[in-house]
């Protein structure tokens, strides 16, 4: 069983306005929600196989802070600008190059792309918030045999959420 997270990176910086829309960091908010929705895939036995990222600052570090909270090694985190403002069937084009022995990938990515993405699936979460994480597990043997036919959501978290199991 394949476990998609889709995880939006966390509350950006609007400090500086010199910077590049890719090279904004995480705000003071983003850094403090991102170790709490760590916390939170921790608690449901989330343990990742591989961490795929956004190039964009934002999301590099919400991916790190993760990282860092589910002991997924640092130096593992692959990036890709492909995700930086990617459509809907952009981020699928990139979930369906990953390695089919990965069961459980996680994607830092932006909206609209996830957006649009989950209502592709099938569902309408309206919005998923900063830090926001929305899960799909899949019966599939390969990423690349992933559709929305073939895929149910699991869970769908944010920082604002009250956090249940």
């Amino acid at each position: 069983m394949k476990k998609l997270i889709l995880v939006r990176h966390g509350k950006s910086s609007w400090k500086d306005f010199s910077l590049a829309d890719h090279d904004r960091p995480l705000a003071g908010r983003g850094k403090r929600d991102a170790p709490e929705m760590a916390k939170r895939l921790k608690k449901r036995g989330i343990s990742p196989d591989f961490f795929l990222s956004s190039t964009a600052l934002r999301a590099k570090h919400t991916a790190e802070i993760l990282a860092n909270g589910l002991d997924f090694p640092l130096e593992k985190i692959v990036t890709t600008r492909n995700l930086y403002h990617a459509s809907s069937d952009g981020i699928l084009k990139e979930i369906q190059k990953v390695n089919p022995q990965i069961e459980t990938l996680l994607v830092f990515g932006h909206n609209p792309g996830f957006n649009d993405f989950v209502e592709d699936f099938g569902y309408d979460i309206g919005n998923l918030p900063t830090s926001g994480q929305f899960c799909l597990k899949a019966d599939i043997d390969s990423w690349s045999e992933l559709r929305p036919n073939n895929a149910i959501a699991e869970f769908f978290d944010y920082p604002k959420k009250e956090f249940k199991l």
